[in-house]
């Protein structure tokens, strides 16, 4: 990896792990977040300029702040290990209701090509495109992915703009689902027009049966509500 590769990876990681960590400090610390923004956005001019030395230079200060925050016992910031800093970002997004093995399979699938990071559904983007409310709610899916080992980080989604997490996340390549009704080169041209970044999409190739015709959330809602305990519970089959 050369210089302006590597101040490229910093630049991104740096931007990332400050954009966790915003959330978790009390505003008497603005000044210091506020410095590091300062860093970030030099270090994205000169890399923009080809002045790769001065940017990663600039990277190791706004670093430097950051891990500050450690070292007076506030917060650890979680920054990738030397083995995850090469790998490309990968980036699966969903609703993940009710996770069976189909969601494990596209999501080990993802994580055999980098760092993957995951964006939930919020529940409002559930109910306005399904037309109903997810069984879990957002924070209990999200609880739900972070334990999957193949995920390297998850976070909630944009309730307005479905593209904003990819305007930050800044994906090397992006997987989707096999009934995401996404075209892979028109994603690509969209996030390379937010991000100036063309990522490259990729689409989990199967979607099988995991159990008795089950091949879905909604395949085990079904079978809850019409089969398994609908005598038990004394409901009625609509």
């Amino acid at each position: 990896m050369d210089v302006c590769q590597r101040a490229e990876k910093y630049l991104e990681n740096a931007a990332r792990v400050l954009h966790d960590i915003e959330g978790e400090l009390s505003p008497e610390y603005s000044r210091l977040l506020e410095a590091a923004k300062l860093y970030i956005e030099d270090a994205d001019y000169y890399l923009s300029r080809g002045d790769c030395e001065t940017a990663l230079a600039a990277v190791s200060y706004a670093e430097g702040l950051i891990d500050s925050l450690k070292y007076l016992g506030i917060l650890e910031p979680q920054w990738p290990s030397s083995k995850d800093i090469d790998k490309p970002v990968v980036f699966v997004a969903g609703t993940f209701d009710l996770i069976h093995p189909g969601h494990i399979e596209l999501l080990k699938y993802a994580a055999s090509m980098g760092k993957v990071y995951v964006v939930i559904a919020r529940d409002t983007t559930v109910e306005r495109l399904k037309g109903r409310k997810p069984i879990l709610n957002e924070r209990s899916r999200l609880r739900v992915i972070e334990s999957i080992r193949y995920v390297y980080k998850a976070r909630l989604g944009d309730e307005r703009d479905m593209l904003a997490p990819l305007e930050e996340i800044k994906p090397d390549i992006i997987v989707l689902g096999p009934d995401q009704p996404y075209d892979e080169d028109t994603l690509a041209s969209k996030v390379e027009e937010r991000t100036g970044k063309r990522p490259k999409v990729v689409r989990f190739p199967v979607k099988g049966e995991f159990e008795r015709r089950m091949s879905s959330s909604s395949d085990i809602i079904k079978r809850i509500c019409c089969e398994s305990y609908c005598h038990s519970i004394g409901c009625t089959r609509s």
